[in-house]
């Protein structure tokens, strides 16, 4: 079973966009003055030919730099599909998908795929982590398609595993490590890359309330006036650490709600 480790030097989380102070959106609202990272246009995504079903209908979503969001709701509500589209891994049956003002759609598969790994960092619930690595090669992986000598790859995922407090368990395969840590080694791969979002599948699904605490002040300390954290889950409490939160019901956003700084 998984227990707490060393506490992770989080830091002081940096000032972020929607938080800092300044003429125009109240103190934690998005800033509608800052174009958006990632934007949801009236998207429906059906599945079925002879029988339709709406998983998602007429969403509208807009994701800015700086902004920690949770999108939550129950089983069935949609959460998947966003997350999904999102993603970019998946496609719109309607409606537009735009990362960095580029509409996904139009993109060819091979550049949709450039775009998603060089915009998004993702974190899944059961980590995703490859056994016969160690921590350090895990995080190493989201960089070898990159442009980058062995040792500029080495360096930034060490420094990726320091910062999350892992640098001393840096040769460590996942077996080796708590479910706490074997998370924040999925961290590390998620942001080793510099995305623009950092996009979470209920992060704290598969751990002890003691490590889930510790990831979720993690995710606070990645809010930055670049990037934008959005976690998916099911999960009230949880979704109550965001900023802002997005709540969902039968393919349709509900309610859209900023927290007081």
């Amino acid at each position: 079973m998984s227990g707490p480790h060393d506490t992770p030097p989080y830091g002081t989380p940096a000032v972020t966009a929607s938080g800092a102070e300044a003429v125009g959106p109240a103190a934690g609202a998005p800033d509608e003055r800052v174009a958006p990272l990632l934007e949801l246009e009236n998207v429906s995504r059906v599945y079925g030919e002879e029988v339709e079903v709406y998983a998602l209908r007429e969403v509208s979503l807009q994701i800015r730099p700086g902004e920690f969001i949770s999108i939550v709701g129950p089983s069935g509500s949609g959460k998947s599909t966003m997350l999904g589209l999102l993603g970019v891994l998946d496609l719109p049956t309607s409606g537009t998908i735009r990362v960095a003002g580029q509409d996904v759609s139009t993109l060819d598969d091979p550049t949709r795929s450039k775009l998603r790994g060089n915009s998004i960092g993702f974190v899944f619930q059961q980590f995703h982590l490859i056994p016969h690595l160690t921590a350090l090669g895990n995080v190493e992986a989201a960089l070898l398609y990159r442009d980058l000598r062995p040792r500029e790859r080495h360096d930034r995922a060490f420094e990726a595993l320091r910062q999350l407090g892992l640098g001393t368990r840096a040769d460590h395969r996942p077996v080796q490590m708590s479910g706490g840590e074997q998370q924040r080694v999925a961290l590390a791969r998620a942001i080793v890359t510099n995305p623009l979002m950092v996009l979470a599948d209920e992060p704290t699904g598969a751990l002890d309330s003691a490590n889930a605490a510790h990831v979720l002040e993690i995710f606070q300390s990645l809010e930055s006036p670049e990037r934008a954290v959005v976690m998916v889950t099911h999960d009230p409490t949880v979704a109550g650490t965001a900023r802002r939160k997005v709540s969902m019901r039968d393919g349709q956003i509900v309610a859209d709600e900023i927290r007081a700084a």
